[in-house]
């Protein structure tokens, strides 16, 4: 009797022993917040990107956010974001009660397009390139772009850690870049994420508010529940059992990226050989990816049913994801607001209807980026009509 292979989940967080041990340091430490575990995490991830400070936050989301907020970025401001990424990204300008100025994205590499940003009219207070799949953006020409509008770069890093565009890490290339924790990203700290940045005024700026605008000169320290508030904060910080977690991943990056890089050529070898199927490198020009997935895109003629391509990996066991469902501008609150439509992005719009995502993470077992490449293949061929 064959046994039957165990199904390939799109990510799986990978956790140890070292980790749960930590957590259940904390918890019997009875210092959930505020402690030194936090701290820790952030130098060791600083360390990790090659920046000078890195601020632990609740989300990637609120880093974004937070960083904005920090930059005084409000009513009558202008922010370029690609037009294909997460919601997130769009909403945390949205929600300083800013302008998101869309822009669509290179069809070799699903990056804010240099071309159309370079096209956009009128002002700019920032640019929030967002490194799609982990593949760096064309940083000099958007580089170029902000120098010339006056404004500050925010990287959206959330899939993209360790990677580098011109041998330099992603999160210090622009003036900050905000970092995922989610369970499946690169590494884990539960949830949360991290901004990194090499300016230090804006580091402290940006503890400061994510923890209420508190000022603790007043001496919180020996005088307990005395404090001031001298500005405006939210509560963005994060826990001492997440940041407990985050520490002992980014002592297991090294086995998580060589093991993702095996992954993506192994899977990269089998289906860059597939008739009609366009694989989304990872590296171009000056940038290298931080293999966070392996992205598949169908014939823009629509002759292969993306449906029942992922149908055929799930009855393979074999799970997928798609990134993203559609361009941001025309989901329905931002194409009711701005007026977005159909044809206003056609790069993203083709991604949105034809992309697949496959996994290449660390939980992979040997052999499975293999049978992943098989079994795409075997679906691909009955997806076509």
């Amino acid at each position: 009797m064959t046994d039957t292979p165990s199904p390939i989940p799109f990510g799986k967080p990978q956790l140890d022993e070292a980790a749960f041990d930590a957590v259940r340091t904390v918890l019997e430490s009875g210092m959930l917040v505020h402690g030194t575990v936090t701290p820790a995490f952030e130098e060791a991830f600083a360390a990790r990107i090659g920046a000078k400070e890195a601020v632990a936050v609740s989300s990637c989301t609120a880093g974004l956010h937070l960083t904005l907020f920090v930059k005084g970025i409000g009513p009558g401001d202008r922010v370029a974001v690609p037009a294909m990424t997460h919601v997130a990204t769009a909403h945390s300008v949205e929600l300083v009660g800013a302008e998101p100025v869309f822009v669509d994205v290179d069809p070799a590499t699903g990056n804010m397009s240099p071309t159309a940003l370079e096209a956009v009219d009128g002002p700019l207070s920032a640019i929030m390139p967002v490194h799609y799949l982990g593949l760096p953006c064309d940083m000099d020409r958007i580089r170029a772009v902000a120098e010339a509008k006056g404004a500050f770069i925010l990287e959206d890093c959330a899939l993209a850690v360790d990677a580098t565009w011109d041998g330099q890490k992603a999160g210090t290339l622009g003036l900050a870049g905000s970092f995922s924790f989610y369970p499946v990203k690169h590494m884990t700290s539960i949830e949360g994420g991290m901004v990194t940045t090499n300016d230090s005024g804006l580091a402290t700026q940006l503890r400061k508010r994510r923890a209420f605008g508190y000022n603790r000169a007043l001496g919180e320290r020996t005088r307990p529940g005395i404090y001031d508030v001298d500005t405006l904060g939210l509560n963005y910080r994060m826990s001492e059992v997440e940041a407990a977690v985050g520490l002992t991943q980014v002592a297991r990056m090294d086995e998580f990226q060589a093991a993702r890089r095996s992954n993506d050529a192994a899977l990269r070898a089998i289906l860059t050989r597939i008739e009609g199927l366009t694989v989304f490198p990872d590296r171009h020009g000056k940038a290298l990816s931080s293999h966070y997935c392996l992205n598949a895109v169908l014939p823009k003629d629509g002759s292969v049913s993306r449906d029942a391509v992922v149908d055929g990996l799930k009855a393979r066991g074999i799970g997928s994801s798609v990134h993203y469902p559609g361009p941001v501008p025309l989901f329905t609150y931002y194409s009711d607001k701005y007026g977005y439509k159909s044809g206003d992005f056609p790069v993203a719009e083709w991604l949105a209807e034809q992309t697949i995502s496959l996994p290449v993470g660390p939980h992979l077992g040997p052999g499975d980026a293999e049978r992943l490449g098989n079994a795409f293949r075997e679906a691909y061929m009955e997806g076509s009509k």
